[in-house]
């Protein structure tokens, strides 16, 4: 009971520190307000764009390659002379990886073709990206299907002439109308529309659905050369849940090098991507943001820390007879210590709080006034809350222990 009589007159008495010197308390305060508005608002920007990466990520699943002939990072000593001349990942080289990869649960072929015009009667969509894939496409991403289904076995074997639509481009060509069944004209050819992916939103890394044009690979074999490096071709591979991501990469990358016959001694002529490769460089950059949101913030908060402690001087000067008072009516050291601790932590949880409520006002403006979804996570709130408390603590501990040594008798003659 003692502890709560303690923080309660602590709150009174910094309460009434900050009512009747409104200006000095404030100022004093903001500092701290400023710091941990920065530091929280970096986190929470940083955890909201690794968060959405990281649903980009879960989109094509943890353990999913790409053999392309580029690679996805490059360094400053970049020989992009030994890349230029790789050959692109081809149909042939798909055929066999699929009847060797024991650890693959699919083995996938695309090709695309970006900036195409698709109609349907009076309307037309321009900018659709028109994709091509073999039958395992459903296999290395995880679809969802707002109307419609995927392609049937034979439908793919045969080259039927269907297509599945992202959802911008059925809300484009079908409005409100019920797209399944309804034929499409695209490259010149009548193509029936057999399903529409459930609309997903632009991504950090750019992989969404909404716009893609999706048609069987042996359809395009009639439309254009799937082999030709314009379109793009690379392969997914996604292996089994039970396996790790580099036991299916070492696997890929051994087929790949007796599939293109390359002597121990050759350098691979292809590219062996993953999705972690983008999310472990963004992690170094989001670091390295994050230490700047603490240095930023920390002076704003070293600065509002001293403002504190200038409060807390002042406070054990006013009311250094009131401590010679309880001193002498038997208060021990160690209850003037907290009390006075005690009151530099709320002075200084109330500038934290004014810095998490900036926060969370600014992630409301994002949300709802720009569009981009941004959240305030329980741990960032709890993070600036024991900043505030440690600042507290650091600020307050001095003037207290000042304020537990005094000599009663001296206090009360003061």
């Amino acid at each position: 009971m003692l502890i709560f009589r303690l923080i309660g007159e602590s709150f009174r008495f910094a309460w009434d520190a900050l009512r009747q010197n409104k200006l000095r308390t404030s100022l004093s305060l903001l500092g701290i307000t400023i710091g941990i508005f920065i530091i929280i608002a970096v986190f929470t920007g940083v955890d909201t764009m690794r968060n959405k990466i990281q649903s980009s990520v879960d989109k094509l699943g943890s353990n999913t390659l790409f053999v392309e002939k580029w690679p996805w990072i490059f360094s400053d000593n970049f020989p992009w002379w030994k890349y230029v001349n790789r050959p692109e990942p081809s149909y042939r080289d798909y055929l066999a990886l699929k009847d060797r990869m024991a650890m693959a649960q699919g083995v996938c072929f695309q090709i695309s073709a970006n900036s195409r015009t698709i109609k349907y009667r009076s309307s037309s969509v321009e900018g659709a990206n028109l994709k091509a894939a073999t039958q395992e496409y459903d296999r290395t991403w995880n679809l969802e299907f707002q109307y419609g289904r995927y392609f049937t076995e034979s439908e793919g074997r045969s080259g039927s002439p269907i297509c599945i639509l992202g959802a911008e481009i059925a809300q484009g060509l079908f409005a409100d109308e019920d797209p399944i069944g309804k034929q499409v004209k695209l490259m010149g050819r009548r193509v029936t529309v057999v399903g529409v992916f459930k609309k997903e939103g632009e991504d950090m890394m750019g992989m969404s659905q909404d716009k893609n044009v999706l048609i069987p690979m042996n359809f395009a074999k009639g439309i254009f050369d799937i082999n030709n490096e314009r379109y793009g071709p690379f392969i997914t591979v996604r292996g089994k849940e039970n396996i790790s991501l580099e036991e299916v990469e070492s696997e890929l990358k051994g087929q790949m090098r007796a599939i293109r016959r390359l002597s121990p001694g050759q350098e691979d002529d292809f590219s062996l991507n993953k999705t972690t490769m983008l999310s472990n460089q963004l992690d170094i950059m989001f670091t390295a943001v994050n230490w700047g949101g603490w240095i930023i913030g920390g002076f704003s908060i070293l600065v509002g820390g001293f403002g504190i402690a200038n409060i807390m001087f002042v406070s054990v000067k006013e009311r250094t007879n009131i401590i010679g008072i309880q001193k002498s009516l038997g208060a021990k050291n160690y209850f003037i210590l907290l009390q006075f601790i005690f009151e530099s932590v709320v002075l200084s949880l109330l500038g934290g709080l004014c810095g998490l409520a900036l926060v969370y006002i600014g992630t409301l403006v994002f949300t709802y006034g720009v569009g981009v979804e941004v959240s305030l996570y329980a741990s960032n709130i709890i993070l600036g809350i024991g900043v505030s408390v440690v600042i507290g603590v650091i600020s307050g501990f001095w003037p207290a222990f000042a304020a537990s040594r005094l000599d009663p008798v001296e206090a009360i003659r003061s």
